[in-house]
C-alpha cells in the first residue's frame, strides 16, 4: 500500500502533467509556439528558480522539479521519438536523393563553424583541445525544437524543410566523432607523451569511432529488413491494439539504445527504425500509435532545457552572455547562409535555414559534460557555454518566427526582380482571374481551351513560378491594391473572377475593382452564405458558394440516377439556384 510519504515518486510526473496542461492551451489562445511555453516552465519551475528559493516552502517545493537526471533520461527519450517519426515520413530512395546536402552541406557545415568558433575560444584564452570541443558542441542545432517547429508549421515537406532536415541529420551523425575525440583528446592530455603518439591515439580513436558506427547502422538496417515486416505483420494478424503499441515500443527504444551502446546517438538509431518501417505497410497506423508519446516527451526535452538555465549565473555577467547568444546566432546564421547560398539553394531557403539553424542544440550539454570530466575544460567553461547554448535555444522559436518572415519578404523581393510582378501592356478583352489555387488552375484550363484570354493574379510567388513554366499567363501582385488592378488592364476586362480561399481578401478585391468599375461582371467564389452576403452588399454581379454548388451536383446525380430527365434536373437545380441566391440578397439564407 502506497503511503503519503512515497508521494515524492510521483510529485514530478504530477508537476510535468499538470504544466502541460495549462501551457499547451494557454500558448494556443495567445498564437504562441508550446515549444517556447514548455521552456519557460522549465526556466520557471527549475532548480535554479523556484527549486532554490521554494526550500523548505512545502506549496513550493510541491511545483518544482528537482531531478534534472530522470528528466534527462526521458528527454532524451522524445528526441527519439521526434526522429523515429520523421524516418517514418522519408524512406531509403528519398535519403540517397538527400546525399548532397547531408554529406556535402551538412558536413561542411559542422566543420566551418566548428572552425570559426574555436578560433574566437583561442583568442579568449582557452587552450586548443578545449576551443575544439567548444566550437564542436556549439556547431550542433536543436533538432527536436527546429524539426518541431517545422512540424508545426507544416513545412517538413518543403524544399527548405528538408534542406533543414538534412543539416540537423549530418550533425546527428557528426555527434560520434565529436564524442570520439574528446574522449581521445582526454587521454592525451593525461599522458605525460605529446606529439606524435597522441596525433596517433587520435587517429586510431576516430577510425574505431567509425568502423563502430557504420556496423551498428548496418546492423539496424540489417534486422530491419529482415525482421521487422515479418514481426508487425504477426502482432497485426492478433488485431491486439496494444501488442502492437508494445512492439512500436520495442523497436523505438531498442534501436535507439544499440546505438547508444555504439556511441551514436539514441536519436540516429530511432530515425533508422523509422526509415526501415516507412518501406512497410505498417507505416501509418505507427504514426498515429505514436504521436501521444511523442509529444508528451518532447514536452519533457524541452523543459529538461528550460531547467538547466541558471538565473543567477546570467546576472554574474549579463554583458557578456547576451553578447555570446547575439554573436553566436550571427555567426552561424552567416556561416549557413554562405553555405547554402554555395550549393545552389534559393534566397528564400537561404532566409529560413539560416536563422532556424544559427542556435544551439541538446547535444551541447551532453559534449561539454563529457569534456569537462575528461578534464579538458573547466567548470566555469563549461557552465558558460551551457548558458550560451540554452540561451540560443529559447530564441529558437522567436528566429523561426523572424526567418519565416525574412523568407516571405525575400520570396516577394524576388518574385518582383523576376518580373512575376510585371503584367505588362494593358489589354482589352482580357478575363482578369485572382487566385490560381485549384479553383482557379481549373477555370484557367477551361478559358484556355476555349480560347478565352486572361490574366491570372495570384500573391505566392512560388505559385507563380510554377503556372508560369506550365505556360499559364500568371503573375505575381496583390490585387487588394486599385493601382494593380489598373496596370493588369481592369479598365477593358470583361469580367472579373475572384477564386481566393482567403474571405477577407476576396471582399478587398471586390471592394477595390467596384471602386474602379461600377459595370464591371465580377464572379466571386464564396465560403457559405454570410461571406456571400458580404460580398453582394460589395458589389459582387455573382457569388458561388462552395458548399451549395457541391450540394447542387449530387443533388443532379441523385435525380438522374432515379430517372428524371435531364432537361428537368436542370430546371430544378435552376429554380433552386436563384431561390437561395435571393434569399442570400435578402439575409435569409443560412448553410
Amino acid at each position: 500500500m502506497t503511503t503519503a510519504s512515497d508521494i515524492g515518486v510521483y510529485r514530478e510526473a504530477l508537476v510535468f502533467l499538470g504544466t502541460a496542461g495549462v501551457v499547451i492551451p494557454l500558448m494556443a489562445r495567445l498564437r504562441i509556439s508550446p515549444v517556447l511555453g514548455f521552456l519557460v516552465a522549465g526556466l520557471v519551475l527549475g532548480p535554479y528558480s523556484l527549486g532554490r528559493i521554494g526550500t523548505g516552502i512545502p506549496w513550493l517545493e510541491a511545483i518544482t522539479i528537482t531531478s534534472q537526471d530522470a528528466v534527462d533520461r526521458l528527454a532524451e527519450l522524445g528526441v527519439a521519438f521526434l526522429l523515429f517519426t520523421i524516418g517514418l515520413e522519408l524512406s531509403f530512395d528519398r535519403l540517397w536523393t538527400m546525399r548532397r546536402l547531408v554529406f556535402g552541406l551538412g558536413m561542411l557545415q559542422v566543420v566551418l563553424t566548428t572552425a570559426a568558433i574555436a578560433g574566437i575560444a583561442i583568442g579568449f584564452g582557452n587552450t586548443v583541445e578545449a576551443s575544439l570541443v567548444i566550437g564542436a558542441c556549439l556547431a550542433l542545432s536543436s533538432t527536436a525544437i527546429v524539426l518541431q517547429l517545422l512540424a508545426e508549421q507544416k513545412r517538413l515537406a518543403t524544399l527548405a524543410g528538408r534542406s533543414i532536415f538534412a543539416v540537423l541529420l549530418a550533425q546527428d551523425l557528426a555527434v560520434v566523432p565529436i564524442l570520439f575525440l574528446i574522449v581521445v583528446l582526454g587521454q592525451a592530455n593525461s599522458d605525460a607523451a605529446q606529439g606524435a603518439t597522441s596525433a596517433s591515439s587520435v587517429w586510431f580513436g576516430l577510425g574505431m569511432a567509425l568502423i563502430q558506427a557504420i556496423a551498428a547502422i548496418l546492423l539496424i538496417i540489417g534486422f530491419g529488413r529482415l525482421v521487422l515486416r515479418r514481426l508487425f505483420r504477426l502482432v497485426a494478424h492478433t488485431r491486439n491494439r496494444e501488442l502492437f503499441m508494445a512492439t512500436i515500443l520495442f523497436v523505438v527504444v531498442g534501436t535507439s539504445l544499440l546505438t547508444h551502446v555504439a556511441g551514436l546517438s539514441m536519436a540516429l538509431g530511432a530515425f533508422l527504425a523509422g526509415l526501415v518501417l516507412a518501406e512497410t505497410e505498417f507505416r501509418r497506423q505507427v504514426e498515429v500509435d505514436i504521436e501521444p508519446f511523442k509529444g508528451m516527451l518532447l514536452g519533457l526535452f524541452f523543459i529538461s532545457v528550460g531547467m538547466r538555465i541558471d538565473v543567477a549565473e546570467v546576472a554574474r555577467y549579463p554583458l557578456m552572455v547576451a553578447a555570446s547568444v547575439f554573436g553566436m546566432v550571427s555567426l552561424k546564421a552567416a556561416l549557413i547562409a554562405g553555405l547554402t547560398r554555395a550549393f545552389g539553394l534559393s534566397w528564400p531557403v537561404v532566409a529560413e535555414a539560416s536563422l532556424l539553424l544559427a542556435g544551439g542544440g541538446e547535444f551541447a550539454f551532453l559534449v561539454l559534460g563529457l569534456a569537462s570530466s575528461s578534464g579538458l575544460v573547466t567548470h566555469e567553461v563549461e557552465q558558460f557555454m551551457l548558458l550560451v547554448s540554452s540561451g540560443t535555444m529559447m530564441l529558437t522559436p522567436y528566429l523561426a518566427r523572424l526567418s519565416r518572415k525574412a523568407s516571405t519578404r525575400v520570396r516577394n523581393a524576388t518574385a518582383v526582380a523576376d518580373g512575376h510582378a510585371e503584367p505588362g501592356p494593358a489589354e482589352d478583352g482580357r478575363i482578369i482571374v485572382v487566385g490560381y489555387g485549384r479553383v482557379g488552375r481549373i477555370l484557367g484550363d477551361i478559358l484556355k481551351k476555349q480560347d478565352k484570354p486572361f490574366l491570372g493574379i495570384e500573391i505566392d510567388p512560388e505559385a507563380v513560378a510554377k503556372a508560369r513554366r506550365a505556360g499559364h499567363n500568371l503573375v505575381y501582385g496583390d490585387a487588394t491594391q486599385r493601382a494593380f488592378l489598373r496596370r493588369c488592364g481592369l479598365a477593358g476586362a470583361p469580367a472579373l473572377v475572384v477564386t481566393m480561399h482567403d474571405a477577407v481578401a476576396a471582399e478587398h478585391v471586390v471592394a477595390a475593382a467596384r471602386a474602379e468599375r461600377p459595370d464591371l461582371p465580377v464572379i466571386v467564389r464564396a465560403r457559405d452564405a454570410e461571406h456571400a452576403r458580404r460580398l453582394f452588399k460589395l458589389g459582387a454581379t455573382d457569388v458561388i458558394r462552395e458548399v451549395l454548388e457541391a450540394s447542387f451536383e449530387i443533388a443532379s446525380t441523385v435525380l438522374q440516377t432515379l430517372g428524371t430527365p435531364v432537361g428537368k434536373v436542370i430546371a430544378i437545380i435552376h429554380d433552386e439556384r436563384d431561390t437561395r441566391k435571393k434569399q442570400v440578397r435578402e439575409g435569409m439564407a443560412t448553410d
